[in-house]
């Protein structure tokens, strides 16, 4: 864990800090069991890739399924691959000792990628259909905050992969659109949905 620290950046804003210690505040029995559940959810974006794949299994929500694998993908590769590397921001958990409800990541911190996935998928499942959308965005919300209660990530981090994912969801909604204008126009290629 050294080494990490050591190569990593330091920085926040003392709010952030704040607002992660009101939240240390607020620990009770019940969420300090629930909130690692939810947070599990998240964890390597299992959930929202396995809802993505039932979304392409099944016809009616093939559409559906395909903007929201487009989704977790761009933002996979924005915030992953190319975000976390290059900004190298440490863990609060990594500065604080803290009872901890999980295991403390080893990956960087800046943009949270719980919430990237979660907002990622939820927005495309909410630009197809309100009434499965809505409560997606709630369980990515949630998922959102329980970085926060677990003190695993800065505000900032949650707030960025909570922007970054909504802004792959909506990207999404018009490549998808593009594509299937464009090939429901060609009858000679087979439609993917």
């Amino acid at each position: 864990m050294e080494t990490i620290i050591e190569s990593s950046k330091v920085f926040y804003f003392d709010w952030e800090l704040d607002l992660l210690h009101w939240f240390q505040s607020i620990h009770n029995s019940f969420l300090d069991f629930i909130v690692p559940k939810i947070t599990f959810l998240g964890n390597a974006g299992w959930f929202w890739i396995a809802v993505t794949a039932l979304l392409l299994i099944f016809p009616f929500n093939r559409k559906m399924g395909v903007q929201a694998t487009i989704s977790i993908t761009l933002t996979f590769i924005i915030c992953n691959l190319i975000l976390k590397p290059s900004i190298m921001r440490c863990r609060p958990c990594w500065l604080e000792e803290i009872q901890m409800l999980v295991k403390i990541p080893h990956d960087y911190s800046f943009p949270s990628g719980h919430s990237n996935a979660s907002f990622a998928v939820a927005t495309a499942i909410f630009t197809r259909n309100k009434k499965l959308g809505i409560p997606a965005l709630v369980l990515a919300a949630c998922i959102a905050l329980s970085r926060l209660y677990l003190f695993v990530h800065w505000p900032t981090d949650v707030l960025a992969g909570t922007c970054v994912g909504i802004c792959g969801g909506i990207v999404s909604y018009f490549i998808v659109e593009y594509i299937y204008k464009k090939y429901s126009k060609n009858t000679s290629v087979p439609r993917l949905w």
